[in-house]
């Protein structure tokens, strides 16, 4: 039953993205959708993009296995972030994008700096290849929990399937089929995480389980400054996510982003506060009843979600719950993968001389490749779906984010500033990363890393020369 209902849902898939195909002329349509998505489509289309199999997974595993302290942090940190990009960065960088005619982000942040050389382009591109080539490593991670959970296969096995599902739909039908599908899989996660916690509530209502005794410290989110800085510092990350920018820039018009913001924020607190809800019901149910491979010698709470729905729903329904983790997963593989592709084709110079429908094509094996690298760097990494989302996610909210509200809200913003701000942030992650620690403090990278790229492209604007007056007005700056 499980197989039959995975096999409709990837067949429904598959359908949007022929159908998508049919509606992609050139490369343009293919990275960036013609820009004729509505609101509804693009902020949910973004909201799952965005949260990816760690809505599902490594956020219920964090909460289970160290209670609310990290959930509520996090969620909140990311909520805040996601609300001021839309407000701030979204209609700013929709506008822009038209004026330039760009359609991704290295290409924007070079004609706003005047960049003859091609200096920004390239290094910004190089940031984009390697973060999101662990990022779509870290999906793909997701997918395999999935599958070996599910149908008992291999991690090897898991790993091939869910790189051929994911690249299968993207290949055919671009920037479309990834909006339309991450519609259909965001409301299809919300769906699954709203019934797992309602079914979950009942089986323990009555057990006589007190969630606070079996852990004493799943309802304590008190902590030190550090700790909790850090975990809301994930927030920051948002202004520097080129696959939720790439929905601002494919949206139909600026006006439709204040409504876009009003539907993506509350998917956003719905499924967040769902989620972190099935964590605790998950530790009263392990309790009372046991969850198998979630906690003791060898469990991954990781898995908690995918036990509970094992338990909870009969097989006929737990098919099309399993298939939400999958709608997660490949919600934000196939965007990075899109994105990854729109850098190879639109802001390097190898394809510049290429028809446009040459370009569609050479984006759709491009595709392929970029997936195979990530399953290469994922079949060869140990650690967790949370870890190597959070290393991605703080890499591009560091080398992105100060640079795009800069670069966007203050006219002094140069192109040395900007070189300055993507290299200062990527190397603090990388350093803090692995050589920096605080000892019984949770230090994410991305705090320092934000702070110090901010003062960077400042300081080194403030002593080089800035953008023409021609420039800064298509910006709306001058």
């Amino acid at each position: 039953m499980i197989y039959i209902q995975f096999g409709l849902y990837l067949v429904a898939m598959l359908a949007i993205g022929y159908y998508s195909m049919k509606k992609t002329q050139n490369n343009q349509d293919y990275i960036i959708g013609g820009r004729s998505l509505g609101p509804a489509t693009t902020a949910i289309s973004a909201g799952a993009s965005d949260m990816s199999g760690w809505l599902l997974l490594g956020l219920p595993g964090a909460v289970f296995a160290s209670g609310l302290v990290e959930g509520v942090w996090i969620a909140t940190g990311l909520t805040l972030g996601a609300y001021l990009n839309w407000l701030i960065v979204a209609p700013r960088l929709r506008a822009s994008s038209e004026k330039v005619n760009s359609v991704t982000l290295p290409s924007i942040l070079s004609k706003r700096f005047d960049d003859n050389t091609n200096i920004i382009k390239f290094v910004s591109t190089a940031v984009i290849l390697f973060f999101f080539t662990l990022y779509v490593a870290s999906g793909l991670k997701g997918g395999t929990l999935l599958f070996a959970h599910s149908f008992g296969s291999t991690e090897e096995t898991a790993l091939y399937i869910t790189a051929f599902v994911v690249v299968s739909y993207t290949f055919l039908g671009g920037y479309l089929a990834v909006c339309w599908t991450d519609l259909v899989q965001g409301i299809l996660m919300l769906a699954a995480l709203a019934f797992c916690l309602l079914f979950g509530y009942f089986a323990i209502a009555d057990s006589g389980v007190v969630i606070s005794d079996v852990n004493p410290n799943a309802f304590k989110f008190s902590t030190s400054f550090i700790t909790a800085a850090s975990l809301m510092a994930w927030g920051l990350g948002y202004f520097g996510q080129p696959h939720i920018l790439a929905r601002f820039i494919g949206i139909k018009d600026v006006a439709s982003i204040g409504k876009a913001r009003r539907i993506g924020i509350t998917w956003m607190m719905i499924t967040l506060v769902l989620s972190i809800s099935i964590a605790l019901v998950g530790i009263g149910y392990d309790a009372a009843y046991g969850l198998p491979g979630v906690s003791g010698e060898g469990g991954n709470p990781e898995r908690v979600f995918l036990a509970l729905t094992d338990a909870l729903f009969h097989p006929i329904f737990s098919g099309f719950i399993l298939a939400a983790v999958l709608a997660a997963v490949m919600s934000t593989a196939d965007s990075q993968l899109l994105v990854l592709t729109s850098s190879l084709t639109e802001d390097l110079p190898f394809f510049k001389n290429h028809s446009e429908k040459s370009r569609a094509m050479i984006s759709r094996f491009g595709v392929v490749g970029f997936a195979l690298l990530a399953l290469i760097i994922a079949a060869n990494d140990d650690g967790s779906i949370l870890s190597m989302v959070g290393y991605a996610w703080g890499g591009f909210g560091a080398a992105f984010g100060p640079l795009m509200i800069l670069a966007l809200c203050w006219k002094e913003t140069t192109k040395w500033g900007a070189l300055a701000g993507m290299i200062v942030g990527s190397v603090t992650i990388y350093v803090v990363k692995n050589f920096i620690s605080i000892e019984g403090e949770y230090f994410y990278e991305l705090m320092p890393a934000f702070a110090l790229a901010f003062i960077a492209i400042v300081l080194v604007s403030k002593v080089t020369a800035k953008p023409s007056t021609e420039t800064l007005k298509k910006f709306d700056l001058a």
